[in-house]
């Protein structure tokens, strides 16, 4: 497949196509990364949130927010291709694991993609993409919070920016932003009122 067909392909399509070029029966993250060339930062950020929309799934949201803090991270300080550390990028992912996930998210990102269009692509591109990466960072981030169900609505907020980058969508970005920002904000709202509980409860 050349460059740019790969770059033309939907984002359904190409999570598709890259559980079925999966060489092994696992691969590693910097594999992974290998594959999506001109997208990396997007589809990346897509894949390694992915798992994190499925409620009440443990360890793996877990094992994954690191990997998409240091990409979002790099969104943040400007660089123009993802990099990851060797312990992270040596992680491994199987392939049918790959597979499930390609099949599971196709319904809903080609709804997605169906709706979505370049518009307000100032927020997709330098400078603007900065501030978008550091939403990602704090997205990525409270998905370690070790809650149930505390994955599912900052996956989904990342994979809607995620969404919005890979398409130029700023109206995507906006969404995104917007629901993680309100999930950030509902935890804060909770960590002060159970510390304002627990000083009433010991006298504090």
């Amino acid at each position: 497949m050349t460059f740019e067909t790969s770059a033309e392909m939907a984002i359904s399509e190409r999570l598709n196509q890259l559980a079925n070029e999966a060489p092994d029966n696992k691969v590693t993250l910097f594999w992974v990364m290998d594959q999506l060339h001109e997208r990396a930062f997007g589809l990346f950020l897509l894949i390694l949130a992915l798992p994190c929309c499925i409620p009440f799934l443990y360890a793996i949201p877990q094992i994954v927010a690191l990997p998409l803090m240091v990409v979002s991270g790099q969104i943040l300080f400007g660089r123009s291709t993802p990099w990851l550390p060797q312990k992270l990028g040596n992680r491994e992912v199987r392939k049918d694991a790959l597979q499930n996930l390609a099949d599971r998210a196709r319904p809903w990102l080609t709804r997605i993609e169906a709706i979505s269009h370049p518009r307000l692509t100032a927020l997709t591109r330098s400078p603007m993409d900065r501030f978008v990466g550091l939403a990602l960072v704090l997205f990525s981030a409270s998905i370690l919070v070790p809650l149930p169900a505390t994955n599912t609505v900052p996956g989904f907020a990342v994979v809607v920016v995620s969404m919005g980058l890979l398409q130029r969508d700023g109206v995507l970005v906006i969404l995104g932003g917007l629901l993680g920002t309100a999930w950030i904000a509902s935890l804060i709202f909770a960590g002060a009122t159970l510390v304002s509980l627990l000083k009433g409860w010991l006298g504090m």
